[in-house]
């Protein structure tokens, strides 16, 4: 019983929207929304559609074999199928032209396959339309992480370099009791260099 579970899980059909489920587009434009699905044992009369809002639906095709491309079974007129399924991905991506404000929302890709006892699968990806693009926003804050990136990871060396800068001076203290007084003025001295990159070029007058 244990065998045919595992063998049930290694045949399974699974359906991807790719790495993020999310995609912007601008009002008026259009707009690719990616759907690819995956079967180790072949498909047969299998049928796909697209949702929007789980409610209304935009494309739905029918795929005879893997050797041949969907067979449209009906769509919305602004939806274009611009995947295939003869090459190696079975992409089964749809394209929606003049993208409105009303939209934006929820698009869901179900595909069900007779071949595995008609189950179905499903992906979603989320739609947002904007007026238009503002890419300063993410370089602004890459410069930003950056930055602050830059500026802990000198302090970080800098801590690392007194903490080592001061281990050697007590040891040299240590290792020379007679030079005490001058080595406690080198001290205040490096530790004031190694503070303060001001203080270095520019040394008190006096």
């Amino acid at each position: 019983l244990l065998g045919l579970h595992v063998f049930g899980i290694a045949f399974a059909l699974e359906v991807s929207v790719g790495k993020t489920n999310t995609v912007m587009a601008l009002n008026n434009s259009n707009v690719l929304l990616p759907c690819t699905f995956t079967t180790c044992i072949g498909f047969t009369d299998l049928v796909f559609t697209w949702h929007f809002n789980s409610t209304e639906m935009i494309y739905q095709g029918k795929i005879k074999s893997k050797a041949s491309e969907p067979l449209l079974v009906g769509r919305n007129p602004r939806v274009e199928f611009v995947g295939s399924t003869t090459g190696k991905d079975n992409n089964i991506s749809i394209v929606l032209k003049n993208v409105e404000f009303s939209d934006a929302g929820k698009y869901t890709c179900h595909v069900r396959n007779p071949k595995e006892k008609n189950a179905e699968h499903n992906a979603t990806i989320f739609l947002t339309v904007v007026q238009k693009m503002v890419e300063t926003d993410n370089t602004v804050t890459l410069i930003i992480v950056g930055v602050v990136g830059g500026l802990i990871g000198l302090l970080i060396l800098f801590m690392l370099i007194k903490r080592v800068v001061l281990f050697i001076i007590k040891k040299t203290q240590d290792g020379k009791k007679e030079c005490l007084v001058s080595s406690s003025g080198n001290d205040n001295t490096e530790n004031g260099l190694a503070g303060s990159k001001a203080e270095q070029k520019a040394p008190p007058k006096a």
